[in-house]
């Protein structure tokens, strides 16, 4: 296998993870059913005890295209990854919950979205994708961008439920440390992603964005101490937090002569 071959498999399945991750996470909540989803229902109109009723369909559904992400990817299921991604993350703000709700969750439409700017949106909708994503020049760039934008836009986003919605829970993940007053902590932690999210847009250093994908681990691993139902389940559902900065960092650290060694045709297209 060539480099850029290489490249473009390793790329393709940080990216299928990251979808993966995000949707079979979610859709656990979904089979378990959980209270933090009921007003989102009420958004549609959708009453309390229908809501009950729907999750654990929802929740079947989304594990099962978390599955499909590996087993068979294609274009129409990584377009339903990115729609239903936004519009669950938008059910966020329509619910009373703020804004920076919606943009925190990037990672979850932003993997999609990237895959979609790889592959193109012209070819057969259902047939399965190569492991091999063509990635060319002008894709390998695009891509970059899409991830480089999500990664800002969850740090950023993250930051502002700190500073700007003052998330209870946020401060509750920092009594960890013993913190006499944790809401400052959560703000000075806020203050630091928004510079994160700043650096991440300015520079292009592939250690800043590894630093990145660890300090989203690390932050998101809180959850796992915070006392709330099924913390790993938390975890594996932000999984697009990690792989957008993970995707971003391994093709900041290709060399671009690697690319143009192959420059394979859209997948799909004939």
């Amino acid at each position: 296998m060539n480099p850029a071959a290489r490249e473009s498999v390793v790329l393709s399945r940080i990216l299928r993870t990251g979808v993966a991750m995000c949707f079979i996470g979610h859709g656990a909540f979904g089979l378990m059913t959980k209270q933090a989803w009921v007003p989102y229902f009420g958004v549609a109109g959708i009453p309390e005890p229908l809501a009950w009723r729907l999750m654990p369909w929802i929740g079947g559904l989304d594990v099962a295209i978390g599955f499909l992400a590996f087993v068979w990817p294609s274009r129409a299921l990584f377009l339903w990854a990115a729609a239903w991604a936004v519009w669950t993350a938008l059910l966020r703000p329509l619910a009373g919950q703020g804004w920076p709700e919606f943009f925190e969750r990037a990672g979850n439409y932003g993997v999609p979205v990237a895959i979609l700017v790889i592959v193109g949106l012209r070819g057969r909708w259902f047939a399965c994708l190569p492991e091999a994503l063509p990635l060319t020049d002008a894709s390998r760039r695009n891509a970059e961008r899409v991830l480089r934008g999500a990664l800002a836009t969850l740090l950023a986003g993250h930051a502002c439920c700190a500073l700007l919605l003052k998330k209870a829970a946020l401060a509750h993940h920092y009594e960890v440390f013993g913190a006499a007053d944790p809401m400052a902590l959560m703000g000075a932690v806020g203050w630091f992603e928004l510079l994160l999210a700043a650096a991440v847009l300015a520079c292009r250093v592939p250690g800043l964005v590894v630093f990145a994908c660890l300090w989203k681990i690390a932050t998101e691993a809180l959850f796992l101490t915070s006392g709330a139902p099924a913390p790993l389940f938390e975890m594996i559902e932000r999984g697009g937090s990690y792989l957008v900065p993970l995707a971003l960092a391994y093709l900041l650290t290709r060399s671009p002569e690697a690319v143009s060694l192959s420059q394979p045709q859209r997948a799909g297209s004939n």
